[in-house]
C-alpha cells in the first residue's frame, strides 16, 4: 500500500512539473537583428522555447552554420539574398516567416543632396549579388541610372546601360561599406551596419528605399524542420504585439515590421 501511495504520489509530482523547455540556437548578425531576437527571446520563453542566440559580423557564416546543423534558424536575411544562396551554394534551408524590413540607403560623408554628386563620383555598394542588385535598383530610383530591363533582383554594374554622370560603381564586403565613407563620394549601406555607425537611414541619408520593399527579412530554418512544433512557437514569438512595438519605438522608422 505504502509503494502504491509513493507511486501514485511520484506520478503526480511528474504531471504537474513544469515541461522543460526546448533549447534551438538561433543566428543573427549582429546589432538590430540580435537586438530583436532578445525580445523574441523573452517572448518565446513563455511559450517553453530557449532561445539561444549566435551572432555572426557578416552574411555568409549564418546560412552555412544553419546548412551544418550548428545552428536550428537563423534571422538576418531577405528573400532575394536567400535565394541567391541557395542557389549559389545548394543549400537545403527555406523562409517559414516575415520579421522586419531594414531599408538600404545611400549616405555620404561629402555631399549634402543627390544632386550634389558630381560627376565621375563613386558610390561603394556590397558584393554580393542580391544586396548590390537591391543598391544598383536604389540608384535607379532616384534617376542616377538606368537599368537593362528586366535585370531587376538580379541587376549587376554590367547591366547599366545609362550613367549620365559617369558614376563609378565600388562593389565591397558589405561590413566595410559604412568604413568606405571616408573614401568614396557615397555608398548604399545596409541599416544593421548603419546603425552600428550611429546613422539613421531616416534622417542621415541621401537616398531611401521605399517601405513597399520586396527585401523584408525572414526566419529561416532546415527544409526538414519546418514543419516543427518549434519553429511555429518561435515565428509565433516573433510575429507579436511586443516585438512590433518594440521596433517601431527602437528604431524609429529605420525598420518596419514585416507581418
Amino acid at each position: 500500500m505504502k509503494r502504491l501511495i509513493l507511486a501514485a504520489t511520484g506520478l503526480l509530482l511528474a504531471l504537474a512539473a513544469p515541461a522543460q523547455a526546448q533549447t534551438i540556437k538561433v543566428g543573427a548578425t549582429s546589432g538590430p537583428h540580435a537586438q530583436i531576437l532578445e525580445v523574441v527571446k523573452a517572448n518565446a520563453a513563455k511559450d517553453g522555447l530557449d532561445i539561444q542566440i549566435v551572432e555572426f559580423t557578416e552574411y555568409i557564416q549564418p546560412n552555412a552554420a544553419l546548412a551544418a546543423g550548428d545552428l536550428e534558424a537563423n534571422s538576418y536575411q531577405h528573400l532575394p539574398f536567400l535565394k541567391a544562396q541557395i542557389d549559389a551554394r545548394g543549400y537545403d534551408i527555406v523562409p517559414v516567416g516575415k520579421t522586419t524590413l531594414f531599408p538600404i540607403a545611400v549616405y555620404s560623408k561629402r555631399h549634402k543632396t543627390v544632386a550634389d554628386l558630381p560627376a565621375g563620383a563613386s558610390i561603394s555598394i556590397p558584393n554580393d549579388p542580391s544586396n548590390g542588385a537591391r543598391s544598383l535598383l536604389l540608384l535607379e530610383s532616384a534617376g542616377l541610372i538606368k537599368l537593362k530591363p528586366g535585370a531587376g533582383i538580379k541587376a549587376t554594374p554590367l547591366d547599366i546601360v545609362d550613367n549620365p554622370k559617369k558614376l563609378k560603381i565600388v562593389e565591397l564586403e558589405s561590413p566595410q561599406l559604412v568604413h568606405s565613407l571616408d573614401d568614396v563620394d557615397a555608398s548604399a549601406v545596409n541599416t544593421n551596419y548603419a546603425l552600428e555607425a550611429k546613422l539613421n537611414p531616416v534622417k542621415d541619408s541621401l537616398i531611401l528605399e521605399s517601405p513597399q520593399s520586396q527585401y523584408t527579412c525572414e526566419i529561416v530554418v532546415r527544409k526538414k524542420d519546418a514543419d516543427q512544433p518549434w519553429v511555429k512557437k518561435l515565428v509565433a514569438a516573433y510575429q507579436s504585439p511586443v516585438v512590433k512595438e518594440f521596433i517601431q519605438t527602437k528604431f524609429n522608422g529605420a525598420a518596419v515590421p514585416g507581418w
